[in-house]
């Protein structure tokens, strides 16, 4: 590439000796913008004697531990670094029975061969701070299965011992607190051959597609330790350990009477279907819900079953059993009540009917008789997540009695859950009152983050659950603040930088419907409309952009070429000259003015008659170095090797590549055909970038950005157009992955940054 001499200023402004420099260190405030909930909370672990001591996990946005203080979740995973995302992924939580105060987190998102190995984190304050182990498992905190559990246990006798099950690697054990671990020998091999998946149908959504795929099982889901003190001695470790195992058509539950030593299938144990979560009462039943899939993969049949422990007498307790072709389900988890062993709840998955079919059983009698929880009647308080009121139940995955209160009890959902404090009310006939569990838990993944010039300062494309208005960033958005039409993941929003009224968004419908794929607001978005037309009946998610005064939208559909509209949507054109699948973004002054970029050969597209055709321009550049801008990594290792037009100003671009920045020369200073970009030296790697509001006594927009600066990995802010940088968050706010950045146009400092699994934060400097 082209050298650049050190002696010209880039821009205009910057010189390569300058932009050495190494960031400062800032100091924000940071808050999470309330949604509440957003993703799946898989597991919730009470200690068994300490009230109030409880944590949640969640598949990919960390763990929480609960504040009776505050009433609501705090994060304990927030200090994960990008080098280490791996680990928001929580596989199982374990607590030691003897010590409130230790706790232990089996961390790991994926098992693919492209993903890290795991770790075992281990605290003795409550997860205020952590020891890590690495070890050579690889954890699917993310995969098939993850509702399962609890996979981590501490034997109760003796808190030197831990039992981990693994997915793919079998029973291990700690004897020295977590420290280091082993594989237990003479645990009998329970891999399971991975099928292979059916070639894709033409046309398929991704929902069939799921479907289709073959059932693979999740490992080892469950160690539990059973306490025989006739038969043991004071202190000593537990001698009777149970180990479930997703398997099918052979045996699936495990025991030892030994403390390990030796191991043996437990006799007759049903092996029609897959364990998926398990209790133990404190007068020796083992209680298992079965399922003939891990889940949350569909099910097609399930039941609960009871092993008498001390006589080995195995007894079907199904509250509702499924019907082959009609009615298909499983169950997903079953609890006991600590205090009265007969008293027990069981959770369905995928039971058959309209919303809100699925339900949790209950019995006062060991499992002889069983009345419906939500079917007799449940009163819920909507308040803290007014967006979950039109999403029915759903991924009762963990489902728990709070062993120090049998009134208080959990479930958890897709959204996060929900909690009642009256549960023995349905043993009167009365109904249960649920509130939200989720205060606190933020686990939504941002798509992208939209900061107007007016109206709302913040508007919020998220997946699974579409996005919202945030009028109020301290308070939950009210119920379809984006809606309708109602999507399922928001990929693209986008607001007319002269005309911020008029906000568009695209993705992927939440009724899977053709044609409601698209959404515009021309209030600021106070109300919501469907557009008239799409591009084509399969045109779904991709980008939008929207035209300086709001009179042109073009989008790029997934998997199709761009097209755009001059009526709100009522009929769209093909663009000309457009490469398929270029992401395109409006000039913020000109109407008729809109840029895309092809990093790998260097094109630069620009139209100037509203989108209608688009003329390439090869893009020089400037000192660039040894950067491989050319490679677009970042399409697949940040989400960058984006273009970006500098709020004010016609022309004015920014190039945020994976591995570096660049900024377009001005017009004067270019030299040859086409555009320059200079290279912006310091800037090492980029995750996101943005910008926001001038900082007082400058005019040029202050730049934001995740990545990488001389070396340091954060959160910055520069007010000098990359001249210098200042790390405004910190080694306790690094939230694992970040891939959105925007300031706030209003309010010099404010900046918003999206996640992948811990929800959107808002930040400010505090001097």
């Amino acid at each position: 590439m082209k050298r650049f001499a050190e002696s010209f200023i880039l821009a205009g402004l910057v010189t390569l000796a300058a932009a050495g420099q190494t960031p400062k260190q800032g100091t924000y405030s940071w808050k999470s913008v309330q949604i509440v909930g957003g993703g799946f909370v898989d597991g919730v672990i009470f200690h068994p004697t300490a009230p109030g001591v409880r944590y949640a996990r969640t598949d990919m946005g960390g763990a929480y531990r609960w504040d009776a203080t505050a009433d609501r979740w705090q994060p304990i995973l927030d200090w994960v670094p990008y080098k280490d995302l791996n680990l928001m992924g929580v596989e199982s939580i374990a607590v030691d029975l003897a010590d409130p105060n230790r706790v232990y987190l089996a961390c790991g998102t994926y098992t693919n061969p492209r993903t890290p190995n795991g770790a075992i984190l281990r605290s003795d304050n409550q997860g205020q701070s952590f020891q890590r182990t690495d070890v050579p498992l690889k954890f699917g905190g993310n995969e098939d299965g993850r509702g399962n559990g609890e996979r981590l246990a501490v034997d109760p006798r003796d808190g030197h011992i831990l039992y981990l099950g693994t997915r793919h690697d079998g029973l291990w054990r700690s004897i020295d607190r977590g420290a280091t671990w082993a594989p237990v020998a003479g645990f009998p091999d329970v891999k399971e051959a991975i099928p292979t998946p059916p070639a894709p149908i033409p046309g398929e959504t991704p929902e069939q597609r799921w479907r289709q795929m073959p059932v693979n099982g999740s490992g080892i889901v469950f160690v539990k330790f059973v306490p025989m003190a006739s038969s043991q001695a004071p202190n000593s470790a537990t001698e009777a350990i149970y180990v479930g195992v997703s398997l099918m058509g052979r045996p699936n539950l495990f025991a030892s009477t030994d403390g390990g030593a030796t191991w043996h299938g437990v006799g007759n144990a049903p092996s029609k279907y897959r364990p998926t979560r398990s209790a133990l009462s404190s007068d020796g039943f083992l209680y298992i819900a079965y399922g003939t899939a891990p889940g949350p993969s569909p099910m097609t049949d399930g039941a609960v079953w009871k092993l008498n422990t001390r006589t080995g007498e195995w007894t079907d307790i199904t509250p509702d059993h499924p019907i082959a072709g009609s009615k298909q389900f499983g169950y997903a988890a079953v609890s006991v009540d600590a205090q009265h062993p007969g008293t027990l709840i069981a959770s369905s998955f995928g039971r058959p009917g309209s919303a809100g079919s699925e339900d949790i059983f209950r019995s006062t009698d060991g499992g002889a008789t069983w009345k419906t929880i939500f079917g007799s009647g449940g009163v819920y308080d909507y308040t803290l997540a007014p967006y979950v009121k039109s999403t029915p139940i759903h991924w009762l995955f963990d489902i728990e009695i709070d062993p120090t209160n049998p009134d208080h009890a959990v479930f958890t959902t897709g959204y996060g859950g929900w909690e009642t404090f009256d549960l023995t009310a349905a043993d009167r006939g009365k109904p249960t009152h649920w509130r939200i569990l989720a205060a606190g838990i933020e686990e939504t993944v941002a798509l992208q983050l939209d900061s107007p010039t007016q109206g709302a300062h913040l508007i919020t494309a998220i997946g699974d659950y579409g996005g919202f208005v945030h009028w109020d960033l301290d308070h939950p958005a009210p119920e379809g603040a984006s809606a309708p039409p109602r999507m399922a993941n928001t990929t693209g929003i986008a607001s007319a930088p002269l005309r911020s009224d008029v906000i568009v968004r695209v993705g992927a419908s939440a009724q899977r419907r053709p044609g409601e794929s698209i959404g515009y607001s021309l209030d600021a978005g106070r109300t919501w409309k469907p557009a008239p037309g799409a591009p084509t009946a399969t045109s779904r998610a991709g980008s939008i952009a929207v035209s300086a005064d709001g009179g042109v939208w073009v989008w790029t559909p997934e998997r199709e070429g761009a097209s755009f509209t001059q009526d709100q949507g009522a009929a769209w054109t093909a663009v000309q000259g457009l490469p398929k699948g270029l992401r395109v973004i409006a000039d913020p002054v000109d109407p008729k003015v809109f840029y895309a970029v092809s990093i790998p050969d260097l094109t630069l597209y620009r139209s100037r008659d509203g989108a209608a055709t688009f003329a390439p321009e090869h893009f020089t550049l400037l000192d660039a170095g040894t950067a491989a801008l050319s490679s677009g990594r970042g399409d697949t290792r940040g989400g960058q090797d984006r273009i970006y037009a500098t709020p004010g100003r016609s022309g004015d671009l920014w190039l945020a590549a994976f591995d570096g920045l660049y900024h377009s020369v001005p017009a004067q200073q270019q030299t040859g055909a086409g555009t320059s970009l200079a290279y912006l030296p310091g800037v090492e790697e980029i995750h996101a970038f943005g910008f926001g509001k001038a900082a007082p006594d400058h005019s040029y927009p202050a730049l934001y950005l995740v990545g990488t600066v001389h070396g340091q990995p954060g959160i910055f802010r520069s007010i000098d157009q990359a001249r210098t940088w200042t790390r405004i968050n910190d080694d306790q706010h690094q939230w694992g992955l970040v891939l959105q950045i925007i300031g706030d146009p209003r309010i010099y400092g404010r900046v918003y940054v999206g996640t992948h699994g811990r929800g959107v934060f808002f930040g400010d400097p505090t001097r």
